[in-house]
Formats: C-alpha cells, structure tokens, sequence
C-alpha cells in the first residue's frame, strides 16, 4: 500500500505539472511518514538528514562550475570563432554546415558538459548561419539538438558525475574516458544522416555562394577555444587536478578568454553569468537532494531488491532484460532530464546490474547514451526545445527530420551493446 502511494503520488503531482523534484520529495516525504505512524515526529528527522547527505558530497561542487563554464563560454564568442575555423576545414557545399554545426557541438562538450548549454550556444550561431545558406529552420533546429546530446558523451559530463556519486564503483575519470569513444561515434553517426538528407533534399542551396573563412587567421582566433578541452582534460589525465578542481580551473580560464582575449564580456556581464549558472545549478542540485529522500524511501521500504528479483527472474534473459530497460529509459527521457532519469532509476537498477554482473562503468556509458537519444526526442525533448525556440519553430515541425538522427545514433546503442570494449577500452588502457 505504502508502495503505490510512493509511485502514484509522484506519478500524480507530475501530470499535473509539479517539478519532478518537488514531486520526488513530497513522495518520498509521505511514504516516509505512513511507515512510521507509530514513532516519533512520525520518521520526519529522517528528511532534513537525507536532504543534506544527498547534497553534501565532494564531486557535486563540480556540477555549479560547469554549469558556470556552459554560461561564459556561451558568451565568450568561442561558438563562432569555432564554427569559423570548422567551415575553414570543410569548406562550403551542401551538408557542410550541418556537418560543422555538429562537430562544434560536439567539441564543446569537451568545455560545459551540458546539452542545453550547448545547443543555445551552437544555436544561436548556427541556426541563423544555416538558414541564410537555405537550410529550413525545422532542419536545423534538429541538427543542433541532435549535436548537442552528445555533450552528455564526451568529457567533462555533468551525467557521468551525478552517475559516479550514485555508483561508487565508477570514479569519474573512468566515466569520462568510457564516454570518449561512444560520443565520437555518435557524432559520426549523426553527421552521417545530416550530410545525406541535405543532398538528397537539396537543401542549402545558397552555401556554395557564401564566403571561406581563410584557414589561419580562423585558426588563430578558435585557438584559446581550442586549447580549452586540452586544459581540462589533460589537467586530469597527468593528475595536475581532479574533475571538480578541473571545472574550477576551466572557469577561471573562461573569464581570461572572454574578458582579456575576445573582450566580448564586460564586468557588468558578470552579475547576469552568475545569475543564470546559479539559477540552473540551483534546479539541479534541487532534484538531487529531493531525490534523496526519494531513494531512502525505495530503500528503507524495501522495494528495490523484490522489483529487481522480479525483473531478473521475468523469464526475459539477459538481452531480453536489456531490451526492456531500453525501451523504459528511451521512453523516460522523452519526458524527464537525464538527472532526474539517473536519480530515479539508477538505485532500482543497479541490483539488476549486479544480478547480471554487467560492469558498471559500461552500464553507465550505455544509460548516458538512452538519456542522450531521449534529448532530442520529442514531445518534451530539453535539447529541442532549446533549439527550436531559437529557431522560432514548433517542435512538431523537426519530426520527419528527427527521426532519421533518432534511428542512426540509436546504432552506436547498439554497437556499445554489442561490443561493451568500445567503452570499456580506454579507461582500461589509462588505468582507471
């Protein structure tokens, strides 16, 4: 009884349009008082303790600095400056801007970490840039929301660090080195399609016409740009810092770019930068507590082991088994973020993990890739609907160009599935 109260009450409180943290908390809040009627204060002191052990936890400090890092990047004029040197390389004809839109997409993922970030970033330079080459906005609305979700992939991911502090045998380096290989085949996967649809379509029928960037003067103006994912990354890889050091050393990084080297932020930008990076830090770290007290309750009401006895025993198979949870978490992410996905379901499914021994880190690259796909898959896609309010077009509209980038990225699922070393080699050879 206790049990489907948990559930239909946070099922209830979000149809009627309650934020999924607010509605994780009271859930788990009511469960937690109907369990103990008979005690005092009725189990409540358990909530303010699972409150702040949910937020009180090292690795999360690097979540608000990367969020930060999205936020000055956005506004540094790095987006354009990498676009440039991109078009430079490719040069013009159809399928190139699609092409390079992702490629900066996928490069900044090495910067911010976010899929929204990213795609407003990306957005603002490349929507408008595709459309005078006349590309249709619903076109490229998709392009960049299917560019972006491979931020989630490519290190530093702010997905990966919520999903090392609910799996412990997972460290962040070893997330973010698995996540390397599966985001470039993504990205490849990705362009693949956007090159194909725009010849076949003759779409941007004006970009032969548009000026080439000459190649070394972009090349000096992206390189600060350039240089950003080497900081971050290398810094970790020889140990200079740890990732949430690393986001604190790439905001410092983005202040010198943006306010010393292009001067396209001024001091009194400052106060907006930080305003807007401690708004949506603020939401995230938000549904991260509340889902504490969510998964204490799944926990203390023991509702965990027998749902996952049941799922391993269903008669399905391993692969079998795999399918569904596909078709759960794909379906999920068409509604909810992939933070909220990750606190929800990570704790139900680890024992399913365990029971099966599939290797965490693998499992972790393999969800991240479900929630990636489910950004960019409408009705309530994140990525999306960033990209189609700044192409000023309904989502309904990108459907048929959607589906194309849905089915070829929906392949390297597949292929980590198949072959699990596409994410497990490169941590290995690190050592991580």
């Amino acid at each position: 009884m206790i049990v489907a109260t948990l559930f239909i009450v946070f099922i209830v409180l979000m149809v009627i349009g309650m934020p999924v943290g607010v509605a994780l908390g009271i859930a788990g809040t009511l469960s937690i008082v109907m369990s103990n009627l008979d005690t005092q204060w009725f189990g409540l002191l358990a909530v303010p303790q699972n409150f702040y052990a949910g937020l009180a936890k090292y690795p999360l400090l690097a979540i608000p600095m990367f969020v930060l890092v999205g936020s000055i990047f956005d506004r540094s004029g790095v987006a354009s400056r990498l676009v440039n040197f991109a078009i430079a390389i490719v040069g013009r004809g159809p399928g190139m801007l699609p092409l390079v839109a992702i490629a900066v997409a996928m490069f900044l993922g090495g910067i911010s970490g976010s899929g929204p970030a990213c795609a407003a970033a990306v957005g603002a330079v490349m929507i408008s840039a595709m459309s005078r080459a006349g590309y249709p906005r619903p076109f490229s609305a998709s392009i960049v929301a299917a560019g972006a979700a491979t931020d989630i992939l490519i290190p530093p991911s702010i997905a990966f660090i919520v999903y090392s502090i609910l799996v412990p045998q997972a460290s962040v380096p070893a997330l973010f080195s698995a996540g390397m290989i599966p985001g470039i085949l993504a990205g490849i996967a990705l362009i693949v399609p956007a090159v194909w649809l725009s010849r076949r379509h003759n779409l941007g029928a004006h970009e032969r016409a548009l000026p080439r960037p000459p190649f070394w003067r972009s090349l000096f103006e992206a390189s600060w740009g350039l240089a950003a994912p080497v900081l971050i990354l290398g810094g970790m890889r020889i140990g200079l810092f740890t990732p949430t050091e690393a986001a604190v050393v790439a905001v410092f990084y983005g202040l010198f770019v943006g306010m010393v080297v292009h001067r396209t932020i001024k001091f009194r930008d400052l106060f907006l930068i930080l305003r807007e990076a401690a708004e949506l830090s603020a939401v995230i770290m938000l549904v991260v507590t509340l889902a504490g007290i969510f998964a204490w309750a799944l926990s203390t009401l023991s509702v965990i082991d027998p749902i996952a006895h049941a799922i391993v025993n269903s008669g399905l198979g391993e692969y079998g088994v795999l399918t569904l949870l596909i078709a759960l978490i794909m379906i999920l992410g068409m509604f909810l973020d992939g933070i909220s996905i990750f606190l929800i379901f990570v704790p139900l499914l680890m024992p399913i993990v365990n029971a099966y021994g599939w290797d965490p880190v693998w499992f972790g690259v393999l969800l991240t890739l479900k929630v990636a796909l489910g950004q960019f898959t409408p009705p309530l896609a994140v990525n999306l609907m960033v990209a189609c309010r700044i192409a000023q077009v309904p989502m309904e509209s990108t459907i048929r160009w959607v589906i194309w980038l849905l089915c070829s990225m929906f392949t390297v699922l597949v292929l980590v599935i198949v072959f699990p070393e596409l994410a497990l080699w490169l941590p290995r050879y690190l050592g991580y």
